[in-house]
């Protein structure tokens, strides 16, 4: 009810006027944020009309859409939630993979906790911190990888009781940065922004230790044209170099 509740609004607030109702409506996963800000800039330099810029968690975004929230553009974190939304009919094709993501290990720095490369060194850390923050798994794609992660790293059972979950990844992050949880698993491009490497230090993680995180993007059907020409702009060399910027890779 609370996710209907907040698309209702957005509704109500994109359609007060008809020049607001033309504008495209971007839902972008939180992990994308820094990265999509910068990315945005670009697309706004090509002279292409303004954008309205919701960040949130993928499955929100997803079940809100299928309730016929007027979003033009999904920016995923992963692939089902755009694949699901092709399968129920709501875009006109399956969309296109534009990052892929990696996993960090974040720390407050006013902890005192230090992050070792080693099994027993992340063991150690994870029994000194207060409180281990991820985002929620059934709605970020960054929560499953995480929750992945820690069971094949072996370290679920000694953290599971200390988990708090966030409901997206951008939320996670903030936890950490803030100090209300000592470390956090989130997304590499969030970890590399200049303003959290003054409160935070982070470990990339062993790839092979979680999913890979293919993130998709998909044009809902009807998509207004700024929706359209950033779906393209995306594709283009220098969106993907901003991406490699903040740490994701991409499709060969």
């Amino acid at each position: 009810m609370l996710v209907l509740l907040r698309w209702i609004f957005l509704v109500f607030m994109l359609t007060g006027g008809s020049a607001q109702a033309q504008t495209a409506l971007i839902a972008v996963a939180a992990n994308m944020k820094d990265a999509f800000t910068e990315i945005n800039a670009a697309f706004q330099e090509t002279g292409k009309t303004d954008l309205k810029i919701i960040y949130g968690s993928s499955g929100n975004f997803y079940t809100q859409i299928m309730h016929g929230a007027p979003f033009d553009l999904l920016i995923s974190a992963d692939e089902s939630f755009p694949l699901e939304l092709y399968k129920n009919g709501k875009t006109p094709n399956e969309g296109r993979v534009y990052a892929i993501g990696k996993m960090v290990m974040l720390v407050n720095k006013s902890s005192g906790i230090k992050l070792g490369t080693n099994r027993t060194e992340l063991l150690n850390a994870l029994a000194k911190a207060n409180k281990v923050v991820i985002a929620k798994p059934d709605l970020a794609p960054y929560g499953r990888a995480a929750v992945a992660y820690l069971k094949a790293e072996g370290l679920w059972e000694s953290t599971k009781n200390k988990l708090v979950y966030a409901d997206n990844i951008g939320m996670a992050t903030m936890f950490v940065a803030s100090g209300a949880a000592a470390i956090g698993l989130t997304a590499l491009s969030l970890a590399r922004s200049p303003e959290l490497a003054k409160e935070t230090n982070y470990l990339e993680l062993n790839e092979k230790l979680y999913p890979p995180i293919y993130q998709r993007m998909v044009l809902i059907k009807g998509a207004a044209q700024g929706a359209v020409d950033l779906y393209a702009f995306l594709q283009t060399t220098q969106a993907k170099n901003i991406l490699l910027k903040y740490g994701y890779t991409y499709p060969q």
